[in-house]
């Protein structure tokens, strides 16, 4: 897969759980992957304590200024599901004067639930249904700011197709 992200970006992966998001975020370097499930892991020592998904984000916070402050390239690993956390990323971005680009993985619900039933923490059903619907088009995230979105709808391994203003 090959994505070009002008150095010092934000690059922020959106789509719902099973979506591939995790794997993907591996082609980067460790140090450039920011993962709310890493921090609520930190935090309580278990990923899936919603719970600790406030201090997860101040964590996620400290880190992103840091790495934006100093130009580098940020990769944030979290669903991005919803418009204020997406906001929050851009502003984000826009106070260090970095541009801020998407990756939308545009997985099928039925592809979700089938990679989802194959993790060792599975996702309730009713929550992969909720995901689908907040699953932003490629026009609401350029809409929102984003200077392009890298469009994914199978498996991570294939081409993104690059969207853009």
């Amino acid at each position: 897969m090959n994505f070009a992200f002008e150095p010092g970006s934000l690059i922020v992966l959106v789509g719902g759980s099973g979506a591939g998001k995790t794997r993907l975020a591996r082609r980067w370097p460790a140090t450039w992957c920011l993962c709310l499930d890493d921090y609520r892991a930190m935090a309580t020592d278990d990923a899936a304590d919603q719970s600790a998904t406030p201090v997860a984000a101040q964590i996620q916070d400290l880190l992103l200024d840091a790495r934006l402050a100093r130009t580098l390239t940020t990769v944030v690993d979290s669903t991005a599901l919803m418009p204020h956390v997406r906001a929050h990323l851009l502003a984000r971005a826009r106070y260090w004067q970095r541009p801020a680009c998407a990756v939308l993985l545009d997985v099928s619900l039925e592809r979700r639930r089938l990679l989802n039933s194959t993790r060792e923490r599975i996702v309730p059903d009713h929550i992969l249904l909720d995901q689908e619907r907040l699953l932003p088009t490629v026009e609401d995230l350029l809409d929102e700011g984003f200077a392009s979105v890298d469009r994914i709808t199978g498996p991570v391994d294939l081409a993104p197709a690059r969207i853009g203003r």
